[in-house]
C-alpha cells in the first residue's frame, strides 16, 4: 500500500479509500451486501494496509455506518474515517436533511452513534443546500470540530464558484474550512478539470473522486454493462454522461490498453487516476474481495505519458452531473 497526506490535514491515507456505499442492507439497493459479507472486505481492506474509509449516513439509510463501525471495533485509532450529511434520513422529520445547524448537530450525533464512535475524522456535506446561508452551515460544522465531535470537515459534488464562496466564507469569520473535496471525476467524466480541481489545487485541497470507475462504466465493454446486476438496476448510472461525449472510445481504449498490459480496465481506469498529481485516494466501493484485491494492485501499474494521452483524447465536453 501507499499513502500520502490528505491535503493539508496531516492525516496520512491509503492512495486507496475504500467506499462504504456497497454495505448495509439489499433491502435498500439490489447490489448492497448485507453486513457479514460487508464486514468481510473490509476486513480484508485492513489486511491490505487500506486506513480510509468512507461512508455516509444515507448509505443504506444508516446501515453502512453501522457495519464499518462493527469492523473497526478496537482498532478505530489505525483507521480514518470520513461520513456524510445532507440528505434527508426521516420522510418525516424534514430537518433530518439539508444543512442547517439543527440538521447536522442531530445527523451527526445519529451518525456517531452508528459508527460506535466519539469523534469522526472528517465530515463532509454531501451536497450544497440552497436554503440554507453558507456561513450557518460552515458554523455549525466549525462548533462540530471544537466539540470534538469531527477533526476535519469537507465537501462533495458543487459548483466551484460555491465552493470558493464557502472559503471565503470560512477565512473571512474564522472558521474551520473545507480541508477535502469529494468529487465526480473519472475518466469518462472530466469536467472536475475545468474549475473545480484547478481551485482545489490552489487552495491545497486533499481530493477524493467519487465513481472513479463511472459506476462500473470503466471495468467491462460498454456493451456488456447492463448485464451486470448493478448496470440492470442501478438508473444512477444513466443518468451520468459516461456514453456521451466520446464515452465508449474511452471505454475501448481502456479495453485495449489493459489487454496490451495485461491487466483489468478496472485497474487502467484508476491507474489514470492515480497518476493526476491533484488526485489523494480514489474512492473504491466494491462488492467483491478479488475486486478489492485488484484496485490495490492498480497503485503498482505504470502509465506513460504517451498512454495517458491515448486514454483521454477522445474525450469531449459533456453535460455537468453529479451536483444533485
Amino acid at each position: 500500500m501507499e499513502y500520502t497526506t490528505l491535503g493539508q490535514t496531516g492525516m496520512e491515507v491509503s492512495r486507496i479509500c475504500l467506499g462504504c456505499m456497497s454495505f448495509g442492507s439489499s433491502d435498500w439497493r439490489p447490489w448492497v451486501l448485507d453486513p457479514e459479507e460487508g464486514e468481510e472486505i473490509i476486513e480484508r481492506a485492513i489486511e491490505l494496509g487500506i486506513n480510509f474509509f468512507d461512508t455516509a449516513n444515507m448509505y443504506s439509510n444508516g446501515e453502512s455506518e453501522r457495519v464499518l463501525g462493527d469492523a473497526l471495533d478496537g482498532r478505530r485509532d489505525e483507521s480514518v474515517v470520513a461520513t456524510k450529511v445532507y440528505f434527508q434520513m426521516d420522510e418525516d422529520d424534514l430537518n433530518s436533511g439539508g444543512l442547517s445547524r439543527k440538521a447536522i448537530e442531530q445527523e451527526l450525533d445519529a451518525s456517531l452513534d452508528r459508527l460506535g464512535m466519539d469523534t469522526v475524522d472528517l465530515l463532509q456535506i454531501h451536497r450544497w443546500d440552497d436554503d440554507t446561508p453558507i456561513e450557518t452551515t460552515m458554523r455549525a460544522l466549525d462548533d462540530a470540530v471544537r466539540r470534538g465531535k469531527a477533526r476535519y470537515v469537507g465537501a462533495s459534488s458543487m459548483w466551484a464558484h460555491q465552493f470558493a464562496e464557502a472559503l471565503h466564507a470560512s477565512e473571512s469569520a474564522g472558521l474551520e474550512r473545507f480541508e477535502t473535496m469529494q468529487n465526480h471525476y473519472n475518466l469518462a467524466y472530466r469536467e472536475e478539470e475545468r474549475e473545480m480541481l484547478p481551485l482545489c489545487e490552489k487552495e491545497g485541497i486533499g481530493v477524493m473522486p467519487w465513481s472513479p470507475l463511472a459506476r462500473g462504466y470503466l471495468t467491462r465493454p460498454h456493451e456488456d454493462i447492463d448485464a451486470t446486476t448493478r448496470g440492470d438496476t442501478e438508473e444512477h448510472m444513466y443518468r451520468h454522461p459516461y456514453r456521451e461525449g466520446g464515452g465508449e472510445e474511452v471505454n475501448e481504449r481502456v479495453q485495449e490498453l489493459a489487454a496490451e498490459k495485461g491487466v483489468t480496465m478496472a485497474q487502467i481506469a484508476l491507474s489514470w487516476l492515480l497518476h493526476k498529481d491533484w488526485v489523494d485516494a480514489p474512492i473504491v466501493g466494491t462488492t467483491s474481495v478479488e475486486h478489492l484485491e485488484d484496485a490495490v494492485e492498480a497503485l503498482e501499474i505504470g502509465l506513460t505519458s504517451g498512454d495517458i494521452a491515448y486514454l483521454e483524447e477522445p474525450y469531449q465536453p459533456v453535460r455537468v452531473s453529479g451536483h444533485d
